[in-house]
């Protein structure tokens, strides 16, 4: 299993020492580096700018959503940065959610598996340059020449040659439709909040796409699961889950409208209904406070790697026999080394202990 480092989004700004932790990342051997975006930060130009301070490290987003740019802006920036790279990038698409579709970049929601479909076929397209780009739509048709148009449109065909034309692109999803879409159509998988408890679950759905599958695009053995998880190797189980609840319960509370949160329906499928029903209930009156807390340890323990590093360590096996082919950590900067060691079986369990009392007590003096 190979091992990313997610940078994860932008607060104010950007996280206080991330780029000696993305160097430190690819010195210690990481496979890749992944920057995100919601309704902030753009996921391209930090990608740029730190992949321009590294060598050898993949290039990922995760995730360029696509009511963000049209699909051949996408595919515009994906093999402009993989040239400047040298063949760099991937690239992880997600189709987000209404909330943020319609509230931020205000267009449409419905239908996001078939834009999806659309999109993802226009940015082959582009990468192929095999002819001018045309599409039928009916969500995304090039060229537009319907009502409110001049009808001058044509079709174009890149003027830059890509780097790579089968430059790999990864689908974020979350619902089983979403996820055998991923394996139907895409190169790799971005799953978010993935317990390795439900991978058969999830292997079933992405036997569905492989049965679909375009013959023309990578053999289904070589398809990825990228998954983000948090590592937080800590003494205390709960003060390391207490790192990680207040993400959740933002998922679970405050991303997404109450009938529909996509995120929550990841965990209600886990079997947390009734927390879930709680922390949402809490966070949406505004009592955030009491919405974290509400986060069980049980359900951190579920999605993240967390405690002791041999809790860790014993616990890495049921990721590694899950359908997971890179685990993109989410963790503090200061204990990469220490993640990166116990993820790969590399290094003491001893050290590595020395170095999670050490994170504890860093962490007591922030």
């Amino acid at each position: 299993m190979r091992i990313g480092f997610a940078t994860g989004y932008w607060k104010q700004g950007p996280s206080k020492g991330v780029e000696k932790a993305i160097r430190a990342a690819e010195r210690l051997g990481f496979d890749s580096i992944w920057t995100s975006e919601a309704y902030g930060s753009d996921v391209f130009t930090p990608l740029a700018w730190w992949g321009s301070r590294t060598s050898r490290v993949k290039l990922g987003t995760a995730i360029a959503q696509l009511s963000a740019r049209t699909p051949t802006a996408t595919a515009m920036a994906a093999l402009t940065l993989d040239h400047l790279s040298s063949g760099r990038v991937i690239l992880g698409l997600g189709a987000s959610g209404p909330q943020v579709v319609e509230g931020w970049y205000g267009q449409p929601f419905p239908r996001p598996l078939a834009r999806t479909r659309e999109y993802v076929s226009i940015v082959r397209k582009v990468l192929a340059r095999q002819e001018p780009v045309t599409a039928p739509g009916p969500q995304l048709p090039l060229p537009n020449l319907g009502p409110g148009t001049t009808g001058l449109g044509k079709p174009l065909k890149s003027t830059v040659h890509p780097l790579r034309a089968d430059l790999p692109i990864y689908l974020a999803a979350e619902g089983p439709k979403n996820i055998a879409l991923a394996a139907e159509i895409a190169d790799g998988w971005l799953p978010f909040l993935f317990s390795p408890k439900a991978s058969s679950e999830f292997a079933g759905y992405l036997a569905e796409g492989f049965a679909l599958r375009d013959p023309s695009l990578r053999p289904a053995g070589e398809f990825e699961v990228a998954v983000q998880v948090p590592v937080i190797p800590h003494p205390d189980i709960e003060a390391a889950a207490d790192l990680v609840r207040p993400m959740l319960a933002l998922y679970i509370g405050g991303m997404g409208a109450k009938s529909a949160n996509f995120h929550r329906n990841v965990i209600d499928r886990l079997g947390y209904s009734e927390a879930c029903d709680r922390i949402q209930d809490l966070y949406l009156d505004g009592n955030k406070k009491e919405a974290i807390a509400a986060v069980p340890t049980a359900l951190v323990e579920e999605i993240a790697l967390i405690g002791p590093p041999e809790k860790i360590r014993d616990e890495l096996a049921a990721w590694e026999e899950s359908v997971v082919t890179t685990m993109l950590v989410q963790g503090p900067a200061l204990a990469l080394r220490t993640i990166r060691d116990l993820v790969t079986g590399e290094g003491s369990l001893r050290r590595a202990k020395l170095a999670a009392k050490l994170f504890a007590s860093q962490l007591k003096q922030q």
